[in-house]
This record gives C-alpha cells, sequence and structure tokens, in this order.
C-alpha cells in the first residue's frame, strides 16, 4: 500500500489535473456509497471536516442524529483511470465519525479495525487475506437494462472466441494493474458467463478496501462493453454460483504463524485451532457471509459450493480446504463465502471465530478426505459434520445464538443487520413467485 502525506496528494491532484474527488464509504449491507467534491474542497476533506448525513444510509443512524464526518484513509488515494482526460477523478475511502471525534460503531470498517485489535492483544500482528471474487456478465437490452442472456457459452478456463468476456475481463485487469493491483490469476469460470479475477493478498483492511474498489471497477468496465456484471451468488438455476473462495493467515512478526513444518500436514497448532474455531462458529457466522435470500441457492450439493462443515488437505467439496503451499504461502481457504457479502464484516466474523479457537485451544475433527456430495446424510452425521443452514431465516436464528459472532459485529452493526435482513426475508416469504404459478395455478 502507498503511503501519502497531504503534500503528496495536493502535488499529484495538481500534475495528474484532477477535478473532483470522491469520499467513499460502504454501508451495512457492503454497498459502495460516495460524496463527490470538487478538488477546491480537498482541504476541507483532509482535515476530516467532510460532513454528510447519516440518516439517509441503510443501517447508520436516525434523522435526529444525522451528521456524520468522513475522516479519507490518505494511503487509499487513487486516480481512477477511466476518467476523462480534461478533468480526472480520484478517490479515498474513508472511515466514519461521530461529531465528536470518536469512531463510528456502525462503520463496518471501523468495525474490522476492531477486531483487528483483539487480534493484536493475543501477539499477532498481521491477519492476511487473499478473495477470489467470481461473477457473471449478462448482455444489456436496448435501454440499457440488464437482461439474462448470458455474454458466452465458455467454460471453465476456456479461450476467446467461445470465452466472448476475454476482451471485457482483460481490460479490468488493464485497469485494475493500473490503479496499483496485482493481479496473480484471470479466466472463465465453470459456468457459461462467469469469470474470476484474482489479486495478491494484503492485510485485511486493505484486502476488504480492494474487493470494494474491484467490484466497482468490474461493473464499470463491462458497461463499456456493452454489459451488466453481478455479484449475485446465484443468478441462474442449473449452474455453478459464484463464490469469493477466502484464503486467510495470520502472521506474527513477519512470520507466517500458521506454518509449521514438523506440524501435522505442516500446519502449526494456531493454524488447527483457528481451523476449529471456524468450523465451530461456520453455522452461525453464515449470515453475513451469505447475507442475501439468493446466497442459500449456491449453498447446495452439486454445484462445488460447501454446504457441509469440515475441512480437508485433499478435496474441495468440504467448507475450508488448505491449499498445498506451505512456508510463507500457507492459508486456509474459507470457501462458503460469496460475493454478495460485506467483505468488512464477513473478515471481522470470520477472524473473530479463528481467534476463538486459539483462545478456547481448540482441536479440529479429523480432515474429510472422501467427497461429501456423495456421503448418506447417516454417513456425515457419523463424521460428525453438519449442514450449513438451508435458508437466510436460519441462518438468522443461528447469528443471534452466537456471543462470539455478535460481539464480532458490535451490538450497532449486529442489530441493523439482523432488522434488515429480516426485512428481506418476510419479503421474499410473502412474495408469490413465478414457480409457485407455474405448479399451482392449474393445479389447484
Amino acid at each position: 500500500m502507498a503511503k501519502y502525506t497531504k503534500e503528496d496528494i495536493f502535488r499529484i491532484v495538481k500534475e495528474e489535473n484532477v477535478k473532483y474527488i470522491r469520499l467513499q464509504f460502504t454501508d451495512i449491507l457492503g454497498t459502495i456509497k460516495n460524496v463527490e467534491i470538487p478538488v477546491s474542497q480537498l482541504q476541507k476533506a483532509l482535515d476530516n471536516k467532510m460532513m454528510f448525513d447519516g440518516s439517509s444510509i441503510e443501517g447508520f443512524v436516525r434523522i435526529e442524529e444525522s451528521d456524520m464526518y468522513l475522516y479519507p484513509d490518505l494511503d487509499t488515494f487513487v486516480i481512477f483511470p477511466w476518467t476523462a482526460e480534461k478533468g480526472k477523478v480520484a478517490r479515498f475511502i474513508c472511515d466514519i465519525y461521530n461529531p465528536d471525534g470518536t469512531p463510528f460503531e456502525g462503520c463496518p470498517r471501523y468495525n474490522l479495525k476492531r477486531v483487528l485489535k483483539e487480534m493484536e492483544e493475543l501477539g499477532f500482528t498481521e491477519f492476511n487475506l487473499g478473495p477470489e471474487p467470481e461473477f457473471f456478465l449478462f448482455k444489456l437490452d436496448e435501454k440499457g437494462e440488464p437482461t439474462l442472456e448470458l455474454n458466452d457459452n465458455g467454460g471453465y478456463f476456456d479461450l476467446a472466441p467461445t470465452d466472448l468476456g476475454e476482451n471485457c475481463r482483460r481490460d479490468i485487469v488493464l485497469e485494475l494493474e493500473e490503479m496499483g493491483f496485482e493481479i496473480e490469476a484471470s479466466h472463465h469460470e465453470v459456468a457459461p458467463g462467469q469469470h474470476e479475477i484474482d489479486f495478491k493478498y494484503a492485510n485485511a483492511v486493505k484486502a476488504c478496501d480492494d474487493i470494494q474498489t474491484f467490484k466497482l471497477v468490474v461493473k464499470t468496465v463491462a458497461r463499456k462493453h456493452g454489459l451488466h456484471a453481478t455479484f449475485m451468488p446465484k443468478p441462474l438455476f442449473g449452474v455453478n454460483g459464484s463464490g469469493m473462495h477466502c484464503n486467510l493467515s495470520l502472521f506474527k512478526n513477519g512470520e507466517n504463524a500458521f506454518f509449521d513444518p514438523n506440524g501435522r500436514l505442516q500446519l502449526s497448532e494456531t493454524a488447527l485451532q483457528f481451523i476449529a474455531g471456524v468450523l465451530k462458529h461456520a453455522p452461525n457466522f453464515t449470515a453475513v457471509t451469505n447475507p442475501t435470500v439468493n446466497s442459500y441457492k449456491r449453498l447446495v450439493p452439486g454445484y462445488e459450493a460447501p454446504c457441509y462443515v469440515a475441512w480437508s488437505a485433499r478435496n474441495r467439496s468440504p467448507l475450508i480446504r488448505i491449499p498445498a503451499s506451505r512456508g510463507m504461502s500457507t492459508r486456509i481457504e474459507v470457501r462458503s463465502v460469496d460475493p454478495a457479502a460485506n467483505p468488512y464484516l464477513a473478515m471481522a466474523v470470520l477472524l473473530a471465530a479463528g481467534l476463538d479457537g486459539i483462545k478456547n485451544k481448540l482441536t479440529p475433527p479429523a480432515p474429510v478426505d472422501r467427497n461429501i456430495y456423495v456421503m448418506t446424510k447417516e454417513e456425515r452425521l457419523e463424521e460428525g459434520i453438519v449442514d450449513l443452514p438451508a435458508t437466510l431465516a436460519e441462518a438468522l436464528q443461528n447469528l443471534k445464538s452466537d456471543e462470539v459472532i455478535v460481539n464480532a459485529l458490535g451490538k450497532h452493526l449486529f442489530e441493523h443487520f439482523v432488522e434488515a435482513k429480516e426485512i428481506e426475508w418476510d419479503m421474499f416469504r410473502t412474495a408469490v413467485h413465478p414457480w409457485e404459478r407455474e405448479q399451482y395455478m392449474s393445479l389447484y
């Protein structure tokens, strides 16, 4: 991450002819919000004096508490490469503060920093995340609205001309690299119209910032190609959904705390305890890592998404996989997370779950190296393998029961998240869907 001073910012803004600044932040549902200001207001922004109406943002505050302040993180300064030459647009990612100068507890980015402090109190210095977000590309209609017509019929690792999204994906990568991303891989995914771009891991806050920036770039570039990019977990029935596998590792003073050359699978006790904590809390943090009604259409057998709580170093059907790399690259891959998740909240609950395993010296169950999808329910029970929640409603009930996960969100975020998601579930539950009419209209 680049380190900038205020003087650096003013110099770059002048040299690059930046005319507008976007002050970005993320709401409780993971949606990027921004206040755009002319460059003449840059000094005010850098003095943390830019105010906005918090009562207008999902899950923030009531109207009588509406004044909130945007504190730009100088190290997140970047110029959007696609903006006009006659006046470029740059952005900062901001934390939200109260008028009295205290951090706002409903700010997802601040909340992650709060949980990271708990990690530091245990002696760890860094929590790293390498995300693998997937997305679909659909064609736009003549009005610029998304259709259900896919951009291609390609499959895993296919190339053009089968993969008609290749040019769009290449342009996305070029834009990301110009913004400082280190892209590790870019390829077509399993389903038609589905793509994945992987970028280098970073500390948790920067990685979450990168996920939000990534989504913005993907959607912006796709529209230039006459396409709509969606991170909806399961936009189409009968094909794989989109996940966001999260590769996680803890570091202590520059050393990977998950690696032990003499340990089981060359994993340290810390790694095994972290795994145990994630497995223990998985049914309860799923409402956060898979936060939409649609998320649970992906978490079903047969489409490579994990729906069972288990771990393995060998197969890809469990919730946690251990990639083969060791040494500094030792990590665990949590495969249930989807790209609709608010990344700051998802990392807060995953970290809290793992730390609970470390604090209580939990031992994970034996790894499951069989294909769980072909096991019977009885066989799974014998192995101690439980299911992830099947619906958002079930996931929310589980969430409420877990003190560790509730504390990882904090009172404000927990209450507002649950309220918003219970409304979402109730809207879905009471709506009449096309499937119901197809099944029942003629029969009854």
